[in-house]
């Protein structure tokens, strides 16, 4: 994501606060704390580690003050949040149930399960809006479909058809970019519980049995190790590419259409020009196409962390906590482009026959 003076100006065009909110240090924190809470207490209810040790865990995590320039610099020592993270919070504990916390676990457990409640809030917000977006479309539709309008194809009028053809092509990929969000949610949304090699935390059925009880009580569903098999990871970055394409043609379309000569469709608000007063620049159309080419980039670089060397890699690791929050908040305002989109788009009838 942008930082600096440049990132404070285009936040508002190519930023998303509501799910940039969910990168942020402390929405990673919260979601990190609530996977060793989740793991002290799935332990004790399975008796590999006591009541009581579980209940100081719980409290100690409520009351975590981090010390984030520790923290960061941790981060920059280890490579990972785990190592620092772990210890500030047995400090915490006290020496007395402070072996319990983090118990069989490795930091990618930690990291990787928090990662996956995030991505869960994420896909929740991108679906609701996905299904507004068609909605959006489809109001349209009833509203303006049968107004006339001119197809074109390689850039030339083509053929006469009405609005509805067009808003038909926009929303049947939004509706399969739905489905397949559905259907790889429940890939997606898995808990991390690998232990230090990947082989699980836990050996034996007590693994089994602790894998579930995680994932119950973080409402995720339990997985085998995932520690260096990331395809569901970039299998989300691709639908995210996806999306963000689908809404980059719609926003190319419009930019076309909205053209002074061609004069298809005419948006309600426009941008403005420091030159020429009696312009109205289709700016949301302009950013969806730059988003779109921008998730597809981001998507190529995400596809280069599924190659990770052995049982962990350090460098693919990194390469994804640089790219999944960027493709995440491109395809977040893309849809809210799209919906803005749509409030202001009125279709114009076509009169005149094909050249």
């Amino acid at each position: 994501m942008a930082s600096g003076a440049q990132g404070f100006l285009l936040a508002p065009l190519v930023g998303d606060e509501e799910i940039g909110a969910l990168f942020t240090r402390e929405a990673e924190l919260a979601a990190l704390l609530r996977f060793e809470v989740a793991l002290a207490q799935a332990q004790a209810h399975l008796g590999l580690i006591s009541p009581p040790a579980a209940q100081t865990i719980e409290q100690a995590c409520h009351r975590f003050q981090p010390d984030w320039p520790a923290l960061q610099a941790g981060m920059a020592r280890d490579g990972v949040i785990g190592p620092s993270l772990v210890a500030a919070l047995r400090g915490t504990v006290g020496s007395e149930h402070a072996a319990s916390l983090h118990f069989g676990a490795t930091s990618q457990d930690l990291v990787d399960t928090a990662l996956a409640l995030r991505l869960k809030t994420i896909a929740r917000l991108l679906d609701e809006r996905l299904a507004g977006l068609v909605t959006d479309l489809e109001d349209l539709r009833g509203h303006q479909g049968g107004v006339p309008q001119m197809a074109h194809t390689r850039m030339q009028a083509a053929l006469p058809f009405t609005a509805g053809d067009r808003l038909d092509a926009w929303l049947r990929p939004l509706r399969r970019h739905r489905a397949r969000l559905a259907e790889l949610s429940p890939r997606l949304l898995v808990v991390q519980l690998g232990g230090p090699i990947g082989v699980g935390a836990v050996p034996g059925p007590a693994g089994e049995r602790l894998m579930q009880e995680l994932a119950r009580r973080l409402d995720l569903a339990p997985a085998p190790a995932w520690h260096s098999a990331r395809d569901i990871i970039v299998e989300f970055g691709s639908f995210l590419s996806l999306l963000s394409g689908s809404l980059g043609k719609f926003g190319q379309d419009i930019a076309l259409l909205a053209q002074s000569e061609v004069g298809a469709i005419r948006l309600a608000a426009g941008g403005a020009s420091s030159a020429m007063a009696h312009k109205s620049n289709p700016v949301g159309a302009e950013v969806l196409v730059a988003l779109a080419r921008y998730a597809a980039g981001l998507a190529g670089t995400l596809h280069q962390a599924l190659v990770h060397e052995n049982e962990r890699s350090g460098a693919a690791w990194t390469l994804e906590w640089l790219t999944l929050p960027q493709i995440a908040v491109t395809a977040g305002a893309a849809l809210r482009h799209a919906r803005s989109l749509c409030a202001d788009l009125e279709f114009r009838p076509y009169s005149s026959p094909p050249p």
